[in-house]
């Protein structure tokens, strides 16, 4: 339903050559629960799915939660944690919702195409957040640990010279904003917060910038090679992220020089 009425802004949008649009179209799915047409879950199934990353509960204080959200639905008795056939289908069901979400997607890219308005337009795709998938017990988002906070960000624009590129900056989505202003051609409004990400679009190997996530009960900072989170009672978690144990060792003890500097980092840009 949100695609087709996207389809049919769009061509009326597009019509208009002398002044230019907006349009964002938010596409629900994946979202709980994880249903979509069965043509899609069918492309998967018989699909041997690689194996959950570290899936037991984290040791020690962190943001692990019980996937409340996720275990309020019906689970016919079962529990992901502990029957791995059930879990399998929780992710077949899962990549089904993000396929279909991908086909919504193309539809709305080939109307672009065929209203010719491609030639002239920036297409951002993006996610407000992960989704945990069973890695550290967790199915869901509303934890700080890189799963719940890495979310899709595709951007392209007209006379992009390298397309289909990927890269392992580290950015905010905030700083979307300042991207589309310096994309477009027009000034930045003084409230803009952000970084403008074009350097990166030119240069898949130019360097990002720290990166700021918070819940209620605790905040967290991610570099290039570590993820900082302070809880509110002044407990600290530090992962590095060039270690194979990533986030699953916290090594704040280990590196307290690191833990101290990322710590008043944090506090400063939370103010």
């Amino acid at each position: 339903i949100i695609t087709d009425e996207a389809l049919t802004q769009l061509e009326e949008l597009a019509e208009d050559r002398e002044n230019p649009f907006f349009l964002a179209v938010g596409i629900i799915k994946p979202h709980l629960p994880f249903g979509a047409p069965r043509s899609y879950l069918e492309n998967y199934e018989g699909i041997e799915l690689p194996k959950i990353k570290h899936p037991t509960k984290p040791e020690g204080k962190t943001t692990w939660h019980q996937s409340g959200e996720f275990m309020k639905y019906n689970r016919w008795g079962k529990d992901p944690n502990e029957d791995d056939e059930f879990a399998n289908d929780v992710r077949r069901h899962y990549a089904a919702c993000v396929s279909y979400a991908d086909a919504q997607v193309g539809k709305l890219v080939n109307k672009l195409k065929e209203t010719g308005a491609d030639k002239n337009t920036i297409v951002i795709l993006w996610g407000d957040h992960g989704w945990h998938l069973g890695e550290h017990a967790i199915w869901g988002k509303h934890s700080l640990f890189e799963e719940a906070l890495r979310s899709p960000l595709v951007i392209h624009y007209p006379g992009m010279k390298k397309q289909g590129i990927k890269t392992d900056a580290v950015v905010e989505t905030l700083d979307i904003f300042p991207t589309m202003c310096d994309l477009a051609g027009i000034s930045k409004p003084d409230f803009t917060t952000g970084t403008t990400l074009q350097g990166i679009l030119e240069d898949q190997n130019a360097t990002g910038h720290q990166a700021i996530a918070y819940t209620g009960s605790a905040a967290t900072i991610r570099t290039e090679q570590y993820r900082l989170t302070l809880h509110k009672d002044g407990f600290v978690e530090l992962y590095d992220h060039d270690n194979v144990e990533k986030e699953t060792k916290n090594i704040a003890k280990e590196k307290p020089a690191v833990a101290l500097a990322l710590t008043q980092t944090l506090k400063d840009r939370l103010e």
